[in-house]
């Protein structure tokens, strides 16, 4: 019964991104990406090849896997890496990643669809990060007995494995040859799902990319300039209820003194005209002229510049805490060792619980219990040696969970799982 359910699930997804597609452009990409997939990998694998593939629901869990997939490129310079995503997210800012052979969607599951894409890329190794999980590749990848690994995986109660709902899901987790989780309490889940047994605690991907991103970051050109020796708040992947919090929070005379640069989640249009009417100083980077006098707030309205702009911070602020979606990546920025504020939607994520738990992070709400954003900033602006010394126990909370890369690659090269 929940596979017929999953067929339909496939159809009316499909009959929903078709008819949301002439309106939406994530759906029109997702669709139209999609058309010629098969073909493009007929012509571009070889039945010679040796092929790694790994796949990735979106940007996020490309970024936790690209460690990964970079260390068996070096380990393994006879394969060839197939890279492919579910969202335009991921697939439209990384469809010309140099890292990987051959980079295109995954097409959406089905019997046919599963065996087909099998036969073209025939990999010797299929990894997927975090929460992907299709019941039709998961199961044709396990029946031809290619080694299956999920990398990075997160186990909350709340998931569907452990609805009553939930046997398909179970059934995908015993697909895998090994799970690879975050930490101990998902290693408890799993003893609850009967994986267990496949199950082990490697810890998350994401420490060492951003400690790569850290150790090669390059300088921004006229940061310094804008900083002016004052401190400096950088708010990364905002939304706008983020950016009308931080407005509210900057009216306290006690914060006169900080400057902010905010870089939005979306760059569209209409999203930089609303932050300019609601910072009535505010400038884009790309305007603003180095020698003119520094405005008190600049909008980065330049992708791809964020997890370099966090080491000019003296505070952090991670966007999407205030909606259900969750907050952003909280490890860019403790990385550079600097405390880091967000809203109190971030229980789904594992480290920013323990950034708050190691006393590095501070998440706030919106009413007057004593943390709000506004009393948050002005504690660590005003005192400095607080501020400073959670910074240092988030730069030192991300050092300590390094490891994970080498875990997953040691593990494939006991079980030579690349081994002709």
């Amino acid at each position: 019964m929940q596979v017929l359910l999953y067929h339909i699930f496939l159809i009316l997804f499909r009959l929903a991104i078709l008819a949301a597609s002439p309106f939406y452009n994530k759906a029109r990409q997702w669709r139209n990406g999609r058309k010629g997939v098969m073909e493009y990998l007929r012509r571009q694998i070889k039945p010679s090849d040796k092929v790694i593939w790994m796949h990735c629901a979106s940007l996020g869990e490309f970024e936790q896997g690209r460690p990964l997939l970079e260390a068996l490129r070096s380990q393994y310079p006879g394969h060839r890496i197939l890279l492919t995503f579910f969202s335009p997210s991921g697939y439209e800012v990384q469809k010309n990643y140099k890292g990987a052979d051959w980079v295109c969607y995954l097409p959406l599951d089905g019997p046919r669809t599963a065996k087909q894409f099998l036969s073209l890329t025939h990999p010797s190794l299929v990894i997927f990060v975090k929460y992907e999980f299709w019941f039709f590749y998961l199961k044709k990848i396990f029946y031809q007995q290619i080694p299956l690994l999920l990398v990075s995986a997160l186990f909350r109660e709340d998931m569907n494995f452990f609805k009553w709902y939930g046997t398909l899901s179970r059934k995908m987790l015993g697909r895998f040859q090994h799970l690879f989780l975050q930490n101990e309490s998902s290693l408890k889940l799993a003893a609850q799902l009967g994986v267990k047994d496949i199950s082990s605690v490697a810890g998350d991907t994401r420490f060492d990319r951003v400690l790569t991103i850290a150790s090669q970051a390059l300088p921004i050109e006229g940061i310094e300039a804008f900083k002016s020796n004052k401190p400096l708040l950088v708010a990364g992947s905002t939304w706008p209820e983020d950016e009308k919090a931080l407005q509210e929070a900057l009216q306290h005379p006690q914060l006169t003194s900080l400057k902010v640069i905010i870089a939005p989640h979306e760059l569209s249009e209409s999203h930089v005209k609303a932050l300019k009417e609601l910072f009535d100083d505010a400038v884009c980077y790309s305007q603003w002229k180095k020698e003119a006098p520094a405005p008190r707030v600049m909008i980065m309205d330049n992708y791809g510049m964020l997890s370099r702009l966090y080491r000019y911070g003296t505070i952090a602020y991670i966007g999407g805490g205030l909606h259900r979606a969750g907050i952003h990546n909280t490890l860019e920025a403790a990385v550079y060792s600097i405390p880091v504020l967000f809203g109190p939607f971030h229980k789904k994520h594992a480290e920013a619980m323990a950034l708050i738990e190691q006393q590095a992070a501070f998440s706030f709400a919106s009413n007057d219990n004593g943390n709000t954003l506004e009393s948050l900033l002005t504690r660590l602006i005003l005192n400095s040696d607080q501020c400073r010394e959670a910074g240092q126990k988030a730069g030192a909370y991300v050092r300590q969970q390094a490891g994970a890369t080498q875990c997953i690659v040691d593990y494939i090269q006991e079980n030579r799982l690349l081994t002709n």
